[in-house]
């Protein structure tokens, strides 16, 4: 018997998730219900405009609530934003936050929460040096509510902020940046463009796809990965060139189970993408939609079993890696994803810096194949393309 994606549901993995048509409808009395009336709700510039914004505000306003809203954030978040966020907070004298959009909006409204009652440099707390033992004190009420299926950031426990100079990216990791409540309503994501459904729709199969093939033991993760793997490949498509409610409920399910795998680890496709980021200011899931089956290449000589696994699973006739890569290359093609990096101004005199990020960035260590700088420059000239 298949779901029903009209309906609305319960469940709690890692954190507690309403999930189904409408939910969001319950997110005001759910505050009061906790004793809560001034919510920051952040996110971005782009989504205030947006009816459905208003009609969230309007929500919130029902139920007794006096919300306040921070959208200054970068595409790719800086400590910056998060600082003025935490002002705004302040100012405002709330007592809860509310994440509300992409992963974006998630990443500075989770880094705003841990700004609220720790106040080091905000890059003290980096994951990568031990900054997580400096997170002792409580953080405000925190709720999430995804407006698209991609990165799975409001089931996460980390988020990635730059420095506004270097632009090099921090991991703020804690236990304790886990939403209260993820608030997932598959009506939101209905109106998003095609472009932004495909690229945030190939980030969330990225992290599903670099979660399977990570190194290490974790078979939960396994079994998440490949099932979000399989409800990519049965509703991307049709979510970016011809949506129901279906598919973008099986889309926004994936993201979740996404977030959730890859605690195991990702790869040298985030490898790949994040400087792309930095140093031309690429969306991220673009920069990891275009870097994915270049990734899977290099990777293919030591995960021909795993992709053989992924081609099961997706109902591939030819289980290969080469099948597998094939796959990628023309679901890209179907939803509109540019096939090089010279498409979006990456030109030859970007190539070593871009190399020199992706060796220090943290995500590769976990990828089934080790990979070298020579490596990453290697894979980036190829996907070049010019």
């Amino acid at each position: 018997m298949g779901t029903d994606f009209t309906a609305r549901y319960n469940y709690n993995f890692p954190t507690s998730i309403r999930f189904g048509k409408g939910v969001i409808d319950e997110l005001g009395k759910h505050l009061a219900d906790q004793g809560l009336s001034r919510p920051l709700v952040v996110t971005d510039p782009g989504l205030v405009k947006l009816e459905v914004f208003q009609k969230v505000m309007a929500f919130l306003k029902a139920a007794g609530l006096n919300p306040e809203v921070f959208s200054g954030i970068d595409k790719n978040p800086v400590k910056s934003n998060v600082l003025k966020g935490a002002e705004v907070y302040k100012a405002h004298r709330a007592d809860s936050i509310i994440g509300f959009g992409g992963g974006a909006s998630m990443d500075v409204a989770r880094a705003i929460a841990l700004r609220i009652n720790h106040t080091k440099d905000l890059f003290e707390y980096d994951d990568a040096i031990g900054g997580d033992r400096f997170v002792t004190e409580d953080v405000p009420y925190f709720v999430t509510v995804p407006t698209t299926s991609g990165t799975g950031s409001e089931v996460g426990r980390s988020t990635v902020i730059a420095d506004d100079v270097t632009h090099e990216k921090k991991i703020l990791f804690s236990p304790k940046l886990l939403s209260k409540k993820v608030f997932a309503d598959p009506e939101l994501t209905m109106g998003l463009p095609a472009f932004v459904t495909a690229t945030t729709g190939v980030d969330a199969l990225t992290h599903n796809v670099e979660a399977y093939l990570a190194k290490g033991f974790s078979p939960l993760c396994d079994g998440i990965a490949l099932e979000g793997i399989r409800l990519i490949s049965q509703s991307l498509e049709r979510a970016t060139n011809n949506s129901d409610l279906e598919s973008r409920s099986k889309m926004m399910m994936a993201s979740l189970m996404g977030a959730t795998a890859f605690q195991k680890g990702l790869g040298i496709v985030h490898s790949l993408a994040h400087p792309l980021s930095t140093v031309v200011d690429m969306h991220h899931g673009l920069a990891n939609a275009i870097m994915i089956p270049y990734g899977m290449e290099f990777n293919a000589q030591v995960s021909e079993e795993r992709m053989k696994t992924i081609c099961e699973v997706i109902g591939l006739k030819d289980r290969s890696s080469r099948s597998f890569i094939s796959w990628l290359q023309e679901l890209n093609a179907k939803i509109g994803i540019p096939k090089d990096l010279s498409s979006q101004k990456v030109t030859k005199e970007h190539l070593a810096r871009l190399a020199d990020l992706a060796e220090k960035d943290p995500c590769h260590p976990s990828n089934p194949r080790p990979v070298t700088r020579a490596d990453f420059l290697a894979i980036y000239q190829k996907a070049l393309g010019a």
